[in-house]
């Protein structure tokens, strides 16, 4: 169980985005090998469920239409490990055999070879106790429950037979009957009955059919209050239970904005309705399937929700309509959701957001820059390492991209490949074609570089300036020297002199690039890439991706090596607040007051970035002075947090409940 305080720093929207994402959206589960998704083809599902909250159980019955290599002898099927097989047949009715792998899947032995290319329908009869404490396909993650008052069965769950997550589409039919009062989400609605369950209870048998190939996996069951619809899009429907529906209309209004915002950007979705649902706080904080997005309770009032959001909406155009062909391919669908996301930002915000956005991205994407995009799948799809390079090195790809041809030419790339492979699986290769069929230029160096390659530049800018005759001005001559000979990129300078600001776009080749620029005002101070367009190292990048590593160890438990991260942090820019922050998270987690103390007062002291570690800080030493018996010191620290007028993340509202009542240490943690 990880602590409140730990779970804080899951609240700051400046954390950096992967460490976010690691469990925002259920993107990929461990890759099967090439010759194991060649065995194995689902083409559909129809399925039919029956859901008990009060007991956790499930009872269904999944008949798996697929196509098999014919020389296959045993064929293999991923399985939640908590859910046990009654019996397996094939279409005549023969019983099969079937088996638990060491991984978990289940091996089943044909009653009969496979026909090349003729698809096969088996019939599979299953029941299980899901509460989420048990053993899932992913350790540490729960992405199963039946329970009140919100039951999710999430598609990496493996609650029915399947292969290929992500990279296998099919159909669904879905018939999931639940108790009355509740209210079932999925892909593909089209309408309820009124049934007994077994036992002898009311219910309701809630019916989705998905006929387009995709990932209509996840299904949601909750006691909703009404669901509501934003004025302008009566599409939209927003299911939250009543202890969040105070949220609902500005979700609503919030879910319109983004679908319209990524309509003008991708083109028109392959379905016009879109659920949005709640999920508990004990999941992952976001999913997707078509026609249905879902996020964390405690985030749809919460304004870092926005972000979380808008990132699972555009999976229904990167991830629904057009997924990887492989996990090596992630990257597109990964990436371009989570660029989709500072898209919608800079929108809404302006360039300094993205800009701001951008830094933070930056780190995530050099954080375990060590294995190429491309071949992204041969890491643990959950790890930090692979959300990282997918999510954040992703983003940062179609950023640099969208600087390379061009908004307009942009556009068109995106569009082209959302045409082109819509219901399909994407190669980075295939998406490479596009770019360069729709922009008309040579992107070759481009994917060679940020997709098949690794590291980033680090620039280094050698100029002089000469005065010119005759009161023309001054000519700057200079170089652009950076440490990757292959590297080839237009990168932007910004040259500030005493009058107007010139901006020049320069071909970086190799390690040294040659520039010259004429400004009639002396030239005070030339910036290569001030807007961070182009993924660069930095020494202020390595003190983020430090604490971006510090954090994910965090998550994970291992405090001794988040602090040791956080020095590192440290050692290469000593004022950081941020680090000084995160080590005196880690302290207090610790309950080593005294060193927890002195670490949040040279958070105080620090550079204040971001500027949420000075109320924060204030915060965190009342809580240290009220549970050490200080009390007056307590309320003096609240109170200059309040002072501060800063309420990110409630930090206000939390103060002035300290101040009314002293901080008590949880029960547990």
């Amino acid at each position: 169980m990880i602590s409140v305080n730990r779970w804080r720093m899951l609240r700051f929207p400046v954390l950096l985005a992967a460490l976010v994402l690691l469990l925002a959206v259920p993107h990929i589960v461990p890759a099967q090998s090439a010759s194991a998704a060649n065995r194995l083809a689902i083409q559909g599902y129809v399925i039919d469920a029956e859901l008990n909250p009060e007991t956790h159980h499930i009872a269904a019955t999944a008949v798996v239409t697929f196509t098999a290599a014919e020389n296959s002898d045993v064929v293999n099927f991923g399985f939640h490990p908590a859910l046990k097989l009654s019996k397996i047949t094939d279409e005549t009715g023969k019983l099969l055999t079937g088996d638990r792998a060491a991984d978990g899947a289940i091996r089943v032995t044909p009653a009969r070879p496979f026909v090349k290319g003729q698809p096969v329908h088996w019939t599979f009869v299953y029941e299980g106790n899901i509460t989420g404490n048990e053993d899932g396909p992913e350790e540490g993650l729960k992405l199963a429950a039946i329970q009140e008052p919100i039951s999710y069965l999430l598609y990496p769950a493996r609650w029915f037979p399947m292969t290929g997550y992500l990279t296998n589409r099919f159909t669904a039919q879905l018939h999931i009957r639940v108790p009355q009062g509740f209210r079932v989400v999925a892909s593909g609605s089209e309408g309820s009955t009124a049934v007994t369950l077994t036992g002898g209870k009311p219910g309701d048998q809630f019916n989705f059919n998905w006929t387009k190939p995709g990932f209509p996996g996840t299904v949601i069951a909750g006691r909703f209050a009404p669901p509501v619809s934003p004025g302008s899009a009566a599409n939209i429907h927003v299911y939250l239970t009543v202890n969040h529906q105070q949220s609902r209309n500005d979700v609503a209004e919030t879910a319109a904005k983004q679908v319209d915002f990524f309509t003008g950007l991708f083109g028109v979705p392959e379905s016009g309705r879109l659920n949005v649902v709640e999920l508990p706080d004990d999941t992952l904080p976001a999913v997707w399937a078509p026609e249905l997005v879902a996020i964390m309770g405690s985030r749809t009032g919460d304004k870092s929700g926005i972000r979380l959001l808008a990132n699972t909406i555009a999976h229904q155009w990167w991830g629904s309509e057009v997924s990887p062909q492989t996990l090596n391919d992630a990257w597109i669908t990964n990436g371009m959701s989570r660029y989709g996301e500072l898209m919608y930002v800079e929108d809404e915000n302006g360039k300094t957001a993205m800009k701001n956005a951008i830094q933070d991205v930056s780190a995530g994407a050099l954080a375990y820059d060590t294995t190429p995009l491309s071949s992204a799948g041969r890491l643990g799809a959950f790890s930090p390492q692979f959300q990282s390079m997918t999510l954040e090195k992703g983003a940062m790809v179609f950023h640099m991209l969208r600087w390379e041809v061009g908004d307009a030419k942009f556009k068109k790339i995106l569009s082209g490949a959302l045409s082109e492979y819509t219901d399909k699986g994407i190669r980075s290769t295939d998406f490479a074609k596009v770019a360069e069929a729709q922009s008309q230029q040579v992107l070759t160096p481009f994917f060679a570089q940020w997709v098949d390659g690794t590291g980033a530049p680090q620039f280094v800018n050698k100029y002089a300036v000469y005065r010119l005759g005759n009161n023309k001005g001054f000519r700057t001559i200079g170089q652009v020297q950076q440490d990757l000979d292959l590297f080839r990129m237009p990168v932007e300078l910004r040259v500030d002199t005493d009058g107007k600001t010139e901006i020049k776009r320069v071909e970086v080749v190799g390690s040294d690039s040659q520039f010259v620029i004429d400004t009639f005002g002396r030239p005070r101070r030339i910036s290569i890439d001030p807007d961070n367009w182009v993924l660069k190292a930095s020494p202020d990048l390595q003190v983020r991706v430090a604490i971006l590593k510090g954090q994910q160890l965090v998550a994970q438990g291992d405090l001794a090596g988040a602090l040791g991260e956080f020095q590192k942090a440290l050692e290469a820019n000593s004022q950081s607040s941020l680090a000084n922050y995160r080590i005196g998270e880690v302290l207090f987690n610790q309950r080593n007051y005294q060193a927890s103390a002195n670490s949040y007062r040279d958070a105080l002291r620090g550079d204040g970035d971001p500027r949420w570690t000075e109320v924060w800080s204030h915060i965190q030493l009342g809580k240290i002075f009220d549970l050490t018996g200080q009390r007056d010191r307590a309320v003096n620290e609240y109170r200059q947090a309040v002072q501060t007028n800063d309420n990110t993340q409630g930090a206000v509202n939390e103060a002035r409940l300290y101040l009314q009542k002293p901080y008590q240490k949880p029960e547990t943690e």
